[in-house]
């Protein structure tokens, strides 16, 4: 049965999405706020045998949104003896390195650096 639109009366027309935008729309909502890693990114971490407690992670997390807040797109975030670049707005770390892997580096096509500090991890007073 076929319906016919007359006027303002009759069914609506359905909008139909691509498979594929709705599944990176779903994908999106999904992933919303969460910090992802960058296939380089998991290289450099195996490589360089870096390991991220929790609370590096939760760290890291929490400067990114910091830079969010501040209108950054690419960041360098130092958290503790590790330096991450981040692009802020895919939420997505490009790269990570260590202390010992920064000696003459120089970073490149970032628009701000967040360093997080022990003491910003332990509470207003430090405690």
């Amino acid at each position: 049965m076929k319906t016919q639109r007359i006027g303002n009366i009759g069914p609506e027309p359905v909008q139909r999405q691509r498979p594929a935008q709705k599944f990176g729309q779903e994908l999106a909502k999904a992933l919303d706020g969460q910090l992802r890693f960058s296939a380089h990114a998991q290289n450099r971490l195996t490589e360089r045998r870096i390991k991220l407690s929790p609370k590096q992670l939760s760290a890291l997390g929490g400067a990114v949104e910091q830079a969010r807040a501040k209108g950054a797109k690419d960041s360098l975030i130092l958290v503790d003896q590790l330096a991450f670049v981040v692009s802020v707005e895919n939420r997505t770390v490009i790269t990570a390195a260590s202390k010992q892997d920064l000696r003459d580096h120089i970073f490149t096509n970032i628009d701000s650096a967040v360093i997080v500090d022990e003491a910003d991890r332990k509470g207003p007073y430090g405690h």
